[in-house]
C-alpha cells in the first residue's frame, strides 16, 4: 500500500479499545520515506488515537505498528527519538522563552549538546519565530504558540513527523508558511497530518486515508480518490438571450441527463445519470449553438476531497443504521 522506497511506517491490524468502546478497529497501512499522508475523519473517528499509538503514548489492544522498523511497544524510547509529534493541544511551558523551550525540547530528545544551539537557531528560522524568540511563551499569540509546537516537533530532525491539526489557529499567511515548510520537510521525512481543512490535505498530501468509526473507508492519492468516487458529471452553464424555462426544458431532454437545476439568473447545473459522461459537455455546447443562445460559461465541476469525505462518512452512517436494525 506504499508508493515505493523504504517503509518508514507500518501498521497492521491495529485495534484499540477503551472498555467497551472501540476507538480503532483493524487498521492497516504503510508509508514510505518522503510520503505525506493526510488523515481525514470526523471527530471521534480514531485519528488521534492512532497517532498516540504511533508515538508511544499508549499501546494498542491488538495488532502491531512499527516506525523505521522499530516496534512502537517494544522499542518505545527508540521510536520516540525518531518521531516528531505535534498534538492537537500543544503542551508548552509558558514561563520559558521560545528559545529556552526549544533548547529544553532538544535536550529532552537527546540532541547532542554541541549541536543544540545550531538546531534551535535553525528551527527558529524555519518556523519564522525570530521576532518572538526571546519572549516568554505566555506573551505570544496563539499562532506563534502553534509554530513553537511545530518547532519542538522538528528540532531533532526526526525521520517521521506526526502532526495533529498543524495549522489550527493560524492566519492565512501563517498557514501558507507552514504548508511550505511541511512540503520541504516531506522531502526528508515521512509525514502524517490530520486536518479538518480538506483543501489543505488535497494540496499537500501524496496520499489520503479517510477514517470513520475507527475503520479505514478509503486510502489512495487525492487524484485517484476523486476519479474513483466521482459518480456523475456536473456541468455549470451560463447563458444569455434565452428563455430560462426553454433552457431548462431543452437541457433536461438531452440524453443521459438526470437533472437540471437553475442556480441563478442564466446559471444552470446539469447532472449526468449512470456515472461519468465525458460527452455531456460537448452535447450541451452543441445545444447552445443550435438554439442561438449566448454562451458565457461552460464548465465541468469535478468532485473534491470534501465531496468524497462527506459521501464516505454518510455511507458509513447508513450502513451502521442498517446493521443496527434487528433481523
Amino acid at each position: 500500500m506504499s508508493r515505493g522506497g523504504k517503509i518508514m511506517i507500518s501498521v497492521k491490524k491495529l485495534t484499540k479499545t477503551f472498555g467497551n468502546k472501540t476507538a480503532v478497529h483493524d487498521l492497516s497501512f504503510e508509508l514510505a520515506g518522503g510520503e505525506i499522508l493526510g488523515f481525514l475523519g470526523p471527530n471521534g473517528a480514531g485519528k488521534t488515537t492512532t497517532m498516540r499509538i504511533l508515538t508511544g503514548f499508549f499501546p494498542p489492544t491488538s495488532g502491531t505498528a512499527t516506525i523505521d522498523g522499530l516496534d512502537v511497544v517494544e522499542d518505545t524510547l527508540k521510536v520516540r527519538s525518531r518521531v516528531g509529534y505535534l498534538p492537537e493541544h500543544v503542551p508548552l511551558y509558558h514561563d520559558m522563552t521560545v528559545r529556552e523551550f526549544l533548547h529544553f525540547a532538544a535536550a529532552a530528545k537527546r540532541v547532542a549538546s554541541g549541536e543544540r544551539a545550531r538546531r534551535v537557531d535553525e528551527t527558529i528560522e524555519r518556523c519564522n519565530l525570530s521576532k518572538v524568540a526571546d519572549q516568554l511563551i505566555a506573551t505570544i499569540s496563539r499562532g506563534y504558540k502553534q509554530r513553537v509546537g511545530l518547532g519542538q516537533a522538528i528540532v531533532n530532525s526526526p525521520k517521521v513527523l506526526i502532526l495533529d491539526e498543524p495549522t489550527v489557529g493560524l492566519d492565512p499567511t501563517q498557514v501558507r508558511d507552514i504548508r511550505s515548510l511541511l512540503r520541504e520537510l516531506g522531502k526528508d521525512s515521512t509525514v502524517i497530518l490530520s486536518s479538518h481543512i480538506l483543501s489543505e490535505v488535497q494540496q499537500m498530501c501524496s496520499r489520503v486515508i479517510i477514517i470513520a468509526d475507527g475503520q479505514i473507508q478509503a486510502i489512495d492519492t487525492p487524484a485517484n480518490l476523486t476519479a474513483t468516487l466521482q459518480g456523475e458529471t456536473r456541468i455549470h452553464l451560463r447563458v444569455a438571450g434565452a428563455d430560462e424555462e426553454e433552457v431548462q426544458k431543452k437541457l433536461s431532454e438531452l440524453e443521459a441527463v438526470s437533472s437540471v437545476s437553475r442556480l441563478d439568473l442564466g446559471h444552470f447545473q446539469v447532472l449526468s445519470e449512470g456515472g461519468r459522461d465525458e460527452s455531456l459537455a460537448p452535447r450541451i455546447a452543441g445545444l447552445v449553438v443550435s438554439s442561438g443562445w449566448e454562451l458565457h460559461e461552460l464548465r465541468a465541476q469535478t468532485a473534491n476531497l470534501e465531496d468524497i469525505f462527506i459521501k464516505l462518512v454518510e455511507q458509513e452512517k447508513q450502513s451502521s443504521v442498517v446493521s443496527d436494525i434487528p433481523a
